[in-house]
């Protein structure tokens, strides 16, 4: 047993009268001992309930994301050389790097797209199609994820990939860092590239709830350069959490979402919500409020049923074909293209993501990471 993971404990899990917030720093040293498993699993239960009934405030969110930054995988990007993965490490991970590994010369910011890790069971995801016509349109994309998970057990973006015939599970992170070079795609996956994490998904099934640390992924970045951090959430107070927390980091280029399912695919069926990063306000951000109907796209959000009708409806967009889940796949995809500076509003957004799917760009796209990870 951790007396000093105990003294964290204590100070989380006391009620409401007693209980007081982390730190920034305890948050990270919190997070860090539960990582390394220096924290016992009891511990480690007894703090993800406790903090989940407490509810994490932004600077424990900033310590959690900190601890991530220093043990967990990270490309790189900007100048800056090699696969990093946290300092404990670094030194060992360098052995990965090809010899032939030179500097990005990147200069756009990586889009990093955070979505739920325990994925979507009501609603027919889109994201995967928002990346691909992203990356073909000249946007680099990283998403981050794992398999199906506690407590939802949604299909995650990994499962979607590889039902596309793409499986991204079994790259190293060099290979990563290559395919996000020559494709403007990558994915860091948790069982392969990050395992310390992995382990605490099994907690997530026996406490029965997400715990704080499922609202942090959504704003986790792998990436050491310059980025566009985009997430989706549920709950009105979580985007004040994240604008707080983007203060605290210096994350200054990003788009929130109130998305479906807490992802950050817009919905059709309602009104947008969306706060983006504009420094020229006082807040830092400004407030959209974009209504489907107006640009001809309100209808009803397509179901998810399974994974086999999922992908056909996919494939069937790629193919340039119709299908009832093309809607929403423009809508999204527009929205991005104007968001990551592709397009210059968002009419000209929807009818560019519209001739990248009809013109077979997403699909050509989509060969050219088959390709690039045979």
């Amino acid at each position: 047993m951790s007396n000093a993971f105990r003294e964290l404990l204590k100070k989380v899990g006391s009620g409401t009268h007693t209980g007081k917030d982390l730190s920034r720093e305890e948050a990270e040293i919190a997070t860090r001992m539960m990582l390394l498993g220096e924290a016992t699993p009891a511990q480690i239960g007894a703090f993800l309930i406790a903090h989940r009934i407490k509810r994490p405030t932004s600077e424990e969110l900033a310590g959690m994301l900190d601890a991530y930054d220093r043990i967990g995988p990270k490309l790189v990007g900007n100048g800056e050389w090699g696969v990093g993965s946290g300092e404990w490490k670094r030194d060992k991970l360098a052995a990965e790097i090809p010899s032939s590994s030179s500097p990005s010369k990147e200069t756009k910011p990586v889009t990093v797209l955070g979505t739920p890790y325990d994925g979507r069971d009501r609603t027919a995801p889109v994201t995967t199609l928002t990346a691909l016509i992203l990356a073909a349109a000249g946007v680099s994309v990283l998403m981050h994820g794992g398999d199906r998970i506690p407590t939802k057990y949604g299909i995650p973006l990994m499962e979607i990939w590889q039902e596309l015939g793409v499986d991204l599970s079994k790259l190293s992170l060099a290979k990563v860092q290559e395919l996000l070079e020559k494709t403007g795609l990558g994915f860091i996956y948790l069982p392969q590239h990050f395992p310390e994490a992995q382990e605490l998904v099994t907690y997530r099934d026996q406490i029965g709830k997400r715990p704080p640390i499922a609202t942090m992924e959504l704003i986790w970045s792998p990436y050491a350069g310059e980025i566009h951090q985009v997430a989706g959430y549920v709950h009105p107070p979580t985007e004040v959490r994240f604008r707080d927390v983007f203060k605290m980091r210096g994350v200054t280029n990003f788009t929130l979402v109130k998305g479906l399912e807490g992802s950050c695919d817009l919905p059709c069926d309602r009104t947008a919500i969306i706060a983006i990063s504009n420094p020229n306000t006082g807040e830092g951000f400004e407030r959209l409020l974009l209504h489907p109907s107006d640009y001809g796209f309100a209808g009803k959000e397509v179901p998810f049923e399974s994974t086999s009708q999922l992908i056909t409806q996919m494939e069937e967009i790629l193919a340039g074909k119709s299908s009832n889940l093309l809607q929403a796949a423009i809508w999204n995809g527009g929205f991005y293209l104007w968001r990551c500076g592709v397009c210059e509003d968002l009419q000209t957004g929807l009818d560019k993501a519209e001739n990248l799917f009809t013109d077979g760009y997403a699909e050509k796209k989509l060969t050219e990471i088959k390709s690039a990870i045979d």
